[in-house]
């Protein structure tokens, strides 16, 4: 699945969906969606559909394993989600996380530091939604961390929404949750290191999702996101994320590029 984020949506007007059916193989199938309002597309996605057991009895197989770690952190998250009552917000919400941190944050290089989370759909899904809610599920999780990684791996702040730098008031970029306020920094545009990057505002320019095993994705149980960024710079940054089952199969791949033109200095 590969979608490509054109325009900014109305989310007060309907979309309309224009499917094309581009092939129909014995293997394969391949559609592409437009998503239109007023006229003009916003988004756009080309998808690839391949029929259950086509690919042989025989197939080559190796997946990158689960690292280390994770599996005794979901262990305490566990036991401390049993022992406290979820926060009110968590109790409406669409997703649930439990973040792990930056990996190798110690690291002079960004392109060696991760982050990783636990994630899940909040409440459960039914059985009348099938398989495929649950694919629809991860897709849309699969969106809440990548863009806040670019910045996390440059360990640079946010400018809250509302705040003006060089006459542009800066609009409040999507990682609200990681806020300085968690950081125990209670003004955000200080900072004991004077080259600190902030970080005005982000947007997805594309994201490119491959399903591995679609019929093992259970999305509302715990999945482990571990996102990573081999390259920014020319104003984009590209994050590579994997998702991994809570019993350590590989059940995505995803790749997004995110615009990242507005890196401050102080």
């Amino acid at each position: 699945m590969h979608c490509y984020f054109v325009l900014p949506g109305d989310p007060t007007i309907p979309i309309l969906y224009h499917v094309e059916r581009v092939r129909d193989g014995r293997s394969f199938m391949t559609r592409t969606v437009q998503a239109r309002q007023k006229g003009k597309s916003i988004f756009t996605t080309t998808c690839s559909f391949m029929r259950e057991e086509s690919g042989g009895k025989k197939v080559l197989e190796h997946e990158l394993p689960m690292p280390d770690g994770p599996v005794e952190a979901l262990q305490e998250i566990v036991e401390n989600d049993r022992a406290f009552a979820p926060p009110a917000h968590e109790r409406v919400s669409r997703m649930i996380e439990r973040q792990l941190g930056v990996i190798n944050q110690s690291s002079p290089n960004p392109h060696t530091r991760k982050t990783r989370q636990w994630i899940r759909a909040g409440g459960r899904i039914s059985r009348a939604g099938g398989q495929d809610t649950h694919l629809g599920a991860l897709a849309y999780m699969s969106d809440s961390h990548f863009i806040a990684t670019v910045p996390l791996v440059h360990s640079a702040r946010r400018i809250p929404s509302g705040v003006r730098v060089d006459n542009k008031t800066a609009s409040s970029p999507p990682f609200t949750r990681l806020t300085e306020a968690r950081r125990g920094e209670t003004d955000p545009l200080k900072s004991s290191a004077p080259d600190r990057p902030t970080m005005g505002m982000m947007v997805s320019l594309d994201h490119s999702i491959y399903f591995h095993r679609p019929r093992e994705v259970v999305a509302d149980d715990w999945l482990l996101s571990e996102n990573e960024s081999p390259w920014s710079g020319e104003g984009r940054g590209l994050v590579f994320q994997k998702i991994w089952s809570k019993g350590g199969r590989l059940l995505a791949t995803c790749v997004q590029e995110v615009s990242a033109y507005n890196f401050l200095f102080f």
